[in-house]
């Protein structure tokens, strides 16, 4: 199962935002030694240890049990105070954002979908498109096939409800299941149209502030509506406050939230998706929310951004990764946190809590490190190599190396705007990036000659998953530019490039 498929046009863009608002002392989590709430550290630092040496790569987590938070971590240049962007873990808000409509009698789950769009709908709708409900966008089953509705135009200035509408729907609604974000997208819109705001604005005062979920941000289509399936750009303490608010059953801090009957069917089995007992994406879809084996659920999005809900286990576990095997991913943490939970307290345990302290605050991504010069500098630096016309618009590559003994940099011109980026040895330097669309990125950059005539950059787009390495292997007035890229959708994860040195 792919849940991401519907997102492959932008594998490209590295989807992310810069810039996020301080957290809200006022409405801080509470933090627990492990063993205070039942949990063991030495089991804890087994689930660092184990996704570091099997989980390529997570690059955040913050654990919740008894509502308190037991154990975080980010992997530098990854950084408590820095958004990420959800992909499809988006789903289960704009969910909540629908059962909150429901709840203020704005629509209702057996609504059609026709009903709301009128003068976008087909001449003629045909007899299962009339058919379909709210309900069948919530739980993926709205008649269509994978083949009608991959791709879909998501960049693009065409009317995407219109698009839609206009999809074949081979079944009948409610009897097949096919994941759909486009069906997703219609529920933002449905919730925009019946409250005149957009799912971020909808939610802000009923979700987002009461949580102390701080400047949250939610890519919008080119008709201003909120993508919904995708796009949604928090905190990872931010997504540990959502599942600890549907663990509490919609409450937060003595106020009711969302409805608890929204909460106990939103994410309940509504659908079958298969039967493999060792696979969790074969134990049932909720409304935007996936059941786990276990008897748990979760909202999760490409790549391995994670928000497991243990009802039994009184846990909430937030995850960002940059990882293809999310299968593997929750592996390890059924195999090491499962374990690691015992009775309401435990032992005393102080060297455990020690060791699970001082890994914590060690955690990082390896910054490149090697040589920061090379007798092949003085041939090639400050050359510009130009490149023929390729799949990701880069123009040409030039390397210059540092003044005074400083850091080497490496600019790509990109749609003609040049992109600089500064590339210590052996550490994380931040800056931004542009890929030559119309948003910066939040990047940390390292470097080294990996070689005589080979310079290699890592470029790790810290908001996002997405981290890229540059090679550059000069001979004589040529480059060869290999980019490799730690996860891409549909795979698309190198690309060589040859350069030639201009006058």
């Amino acid at each position: 199962m792919n849940p991401t498929r519907l997102l492959a046009a932008l594998c490209l863009c590295f989807p992310g935002a810069i810039g996020a608002a301080a957290p809200d002392p006022g409405a801080g989590l509470e933090r627990s030694v492990p063993e205070e709430q039942g949990v063991s550290s030495r089991a804890l630092l087994a689930f660092v240890n184990t996704a570091e040496k099997k989980v390529d790569a997570l690059h955040s987590f913050v654990l919740m049990r008894h509502g308190k938070v037991v154990a975080e971590g980010w992997w530098a240049p990854y950084a408590a105070e820095e958004p990420h962007v959800l992909f499809s873990l988006s789903k289960s808000f704009t969910s909540t954002a629908v059962g909150l409509a429901i709840s203020e009698g704005k629509l209702s789950l057996t609504d059609p979908v026709l009903k709301f769009f009128p003068e976008s709908a087909p001449a003629e709708p045909s007899k299962n498109l009339a058919a379909m409900r709210v309900k069948d966008l919530l739980r993926m089953q709205t008649g269509q096939t994978l083949e009608n509705i991959d791709p879909f135009p998501f960049r693009t200035d065409q009317d995407l409800v219109k698009v839609f509408l206009a999809l074949p729907v081979t079944y009948k609604p409610g009897t097949h299941f096919a994941y759909n974000t486009e069906a997703t997208y219609m529920l933002s819109a449905i919730v925009q149209k019946v409250t005149g705001q957009t799912v971020l604005e909808y939610l802000k005062p009923r979700l987002f502030d009461p949580l102390g979920i701080a400047n949250p941000t939610w890519e919008a289509s080119a008709q201003g509506i909120s993508l919904g399936g995708f796009g949604l750009h928090v905190r990872t303490e931010d997504i540990a406050r959502f599942g600890q608010l549907y663990l509490q059953k919609g409450k937060w801090k003595g106020a009711q939230l969302v409805p608890e009957s929204w909460i106990q069917e939103a994410t309940s089995l509504q659908t079958s998706n298969g039967s493999n007992p060792d696979s969790d994406w074969d134990q049932g879809y909720g409304y935007q929310f996936w059941r786990c084996r276990h008897g748990f659920y979760r909202g999760d999005g490409a790549f391995g951004q994670l928000c497991i809900v243990m009802p039994e286990y009184d846990a909430v576990l937030a995850v960002t990764a940059g990882t293809g095997d999310m299968q593997g991913e929750m592996n390890a943490v059924w195999d090491t946190i499962l374990p690691a939970f015992g009775g309401a307290t435990l032992p005393a345990d102080p060297e455990g809590d020690k060791a699970l302290s001082e890994k914590l605050a060690s955690l990082k991504l390896p910054a490149l490190a090697g040589p920061a010069s090379s007798p092949a500098e003085a041939h090639v630096s400050g050359k510009r190599y130009a490149f023929p016309p390729n799949s990701r618009n880069m123009e040409s590559v030039t390397y210059e190396s540092g003044r005074g003994g400083g850091p080497a940099t490496v600019t790509v011109r990109i749609l003609g705007s040049d992109q600089r980026v500064t590339c210590g040895s052996g550490t994380w330097t931040k800056g931004v990036f542009k890929d030559g669309l119309e948003e910066e990125f939040a990047v940390a950059s390292s470097g080294a000659w990996s070689s005589e005539n080979t310079f290699t950059a890592v470029l790790c787009k810290y908001q996002t998953p997405f981290i890229a390495t540059y090679r550059l292997k000069f001979a004589a007035d040529e480059v060869e530019m290999t980019i490799h890229m730690t996860v891409a959708f549909n795979g698309a994860k190198d690309l060589v490039l040859a350069g030639k040195a201009q006058p």
